[in-house]
């Protein structure tokens, strides 16, 4: 593989005059961790960036990180249900700042016959033409029993063979295990192969024929077939694979008013429980909030009753990009004879001039998920990923953000996001939240503005005897922190006392536009994102961020 370079923001052989407003950014940001030049070496193939540490002592002392921003669910016309070409999704994705993507395409006998491998040319020549990003190779897996993932390896001799070897052996819309086929109703045999097939991917990991493999369940509740019970299974069955959920679907363009119908949702969430649905969760549960899915968007719900077991369990956000909004491209015509089960690819579009239908928005548009890491390279992000050294926002709302816990007068750097710190009951703690304000109007022609910053606090009890069970009970939002008309760069210092038990905190914040008492009501949360009117759901006047947990280990509890 062609040697990776640096992205131009971090390389400092780039004049800052070269940058624009958000490379600047990220360079001072850089700079503030120490990182930047030759402290930000690309990371070799045979090392990760840094390796997960059980921490025994008290306290904690994390690296100071970069983050790479990403997108882990792009489509392209390797997708039956997509439109674009390769190179016009990391085009987009290069102007608007991602470091790294994923192409995820739907797994389909014609994707896996033919166009996993002609897709696999395209990357390994975009990788020698285009060494400033960092392209992966992935795969939206149909769950037995339950709706997709995103599947992805890292870049080796095996990757796409892996995909492959996996997609026939365990995809369940290819073995017709899902929704609206005949073996969808064998739940028990349907839930089993899907741990089973974790637990190969985690196999071939440990023998070393990929360096390294992730899942992550897409787009949740979307159709309420991925049962709490499920998510736990997968999550057991090899949590260094399966390492989280989005937390935000992609289609966040869905219900721009005027655009596809009084009925549209953000996120396409516009669906309703069916036969193959978990019959526990509320008909709420299928809506989007603040653009993010019902199980992250509620305080004290499924994602915060995941953490309380003291496991993390990772969010991210995503484009899922098949067709932009407002775009005028459409699919090319077939050649006679020539269909997607015998070829694998779909004709190139064709530009009308027209808009056309869609409800998604470009790789880095509007979703970013920003990975912490301490060097630069495909390990690097990966290895990020699975710390749990992640946050998210919409709508480019921050620049920058970086998160610590610490010991009351203690002059370490403290514990990051996804990490554990120990503590004695009694101690004081310090969460310093260190915010970059953004820098230059989004892709709408809005400056974003943050307007508050809430801490969510909830108690780790450990594995819950029902493991159906969607709440977090001692979980609620214990602090907000007004910073309206706050510029630059500054310090939110957030005083914590640990208690008899242990605990995590994480964070989110929004532009507040649009509040409400969340769904388990105001004494959990406040003013929480909130379901939009059907049709009347514009993203850009909506904004959130979110963090990853930090969790504290209280000696003795």
């Amino acid at each position: 593989m062609t040697e990776q370079q640096l992205p131009v923001w971090a390389d400092p052989s780039v004049s800052p005059a070269e940058l624009d407003a958000q490379g600047v950014s990220r360079r001072q940001l850089m700079r503030r961790a120490g990182l930047f030049g030759a402290a930000f070496a690309l990371g070799s193939a045979a090392a990760p960036a840094f390796a997960a540490t059980e921490n025994t002592g008290f306290g904690g002392d994390d690296p100071r990180l970069a983050y790479l921003v990403g997108d882990h669910h792009v489509h392209s016309v390797y997708s039956h249900d997509a439109k674009y070409t390769f190179s016009q999704q990391a085009q987009a994705a290069a102007k608007y700042g991602l470091d790294w993507m994923v192409f995820n395409e739907h797994s389909n006998f014609g994707h896996a016959y033919y166009g996993a491998a002609m897709e696999h040319k395209e990357i390994l020549k975009a990788r020698a033409e285009n060494p400033r990003q960092l392209i992966f190779q992935g795969l939206e897996w149909y769950i037995p029993a339950a709706e997709h993932c995103t599947v992805f390896a890292a870049p080796g001799p095996h990757e796409v063979d892996l995909l492959t070897q996996f997609e026939l052996a365990y995809d369940g819309k290819l073995l017709g295990y899902t929704e609206g086929s005949a073996g969808a109703t064998d739940t028990a045999r349907n839930e089993a192969h899907a741990v089973k097939a974790i637990q190969w991917l985690a196999e071939q990991r440990r023998t070393g024929y990929v360096d390294d493999v992730l899942v992550l369940a897409n787009h949740p509740l979307r159709l309420g077939i991925d049962s709490p019970h499920e998510m736990r299974g997968w999550r057991d069955a090899a949590p260094e694979i399966m390492i989280g959920m989005e937390g935000a679907p992609g289609a966040q363009g869905a219900a721009i008013p005027g655009w596809r119908g009084t009925t549209s949702i953000r996120g396409e969430y516009e669906n309703k429980p069916s036969a193959q649905s978990w019959s526990g969760y509320p008909a709420d549960a299928y809506l989007t909030y603040g653009g993010f899915d019902w199980a992250t968007a509620t305080v004290g719900g499924l994602w915060d009753s995941m953490l309380a077991e003291g496991r993390l369990f990772s969010i991210t956000t995503n484009s899922d990009n098949h067709r932009t909004v407002f775009d005028t491209w459409k699919n090319g015509d077939w050649a006679a004879g020539q269909n997607f089960d015998n070829t694998g690819r779909l004709p190139d579009p064709v530009n009308t001039d027209t808009p056309q239908a869609g409800s998604d928005f470009w790789p880095g548009e509007f979703s970013r998920t920003h990975v912490g890491v301490t060097r630069y390279g495909y390990r690097a992000v990966m290895a990020g990923l699975r710390a749990g050294r992640v946050w998210l926002d919409h709508g480019h709302l921050l620049d920058g953000l970086d998160v610590r816990l610490k010991r009351e007068r203690d002059y370490s750097r403290g514990v990051t996001l996804g990490g554990r710190l120990r503590v004695r009951k009694g101690d004081k703690l310090t969460l310093e939240v260190t915010v970059t304000t953004a820098s230059r109007p989004n892709a709408q022609g809005i400056l974003p503005e943050l307007a508050h910053v809430d801490v969510i606090r909830g108690a780790v009890r450990g594995p819950v005897t029902d493991r159906d069970t969607w709440k977090a009970p001692d979980t609620k939002v214990v602090q907000t922190k007004d910073v309206s008309g706050r510029k630059g760069t500054y310090t939110l210092r957030i005083p914590l006392t640990a208690g008899d038990e242990s605990f995590y905190v994480r964070l989110r914040g929004s532009d507040g536009n649009r509040h409400g008492a969340g769904y388990l009501g105001a004494s959990v949360d406040p003013n929480g994102p909130i379901a939009h009117e059907p049709g009347n759901g514009d993203p850009w006047a909506d904004t959130w961020f979110y963090s990853n947990p930090v969790f504290v280990d209280v000696a003795g509890a």
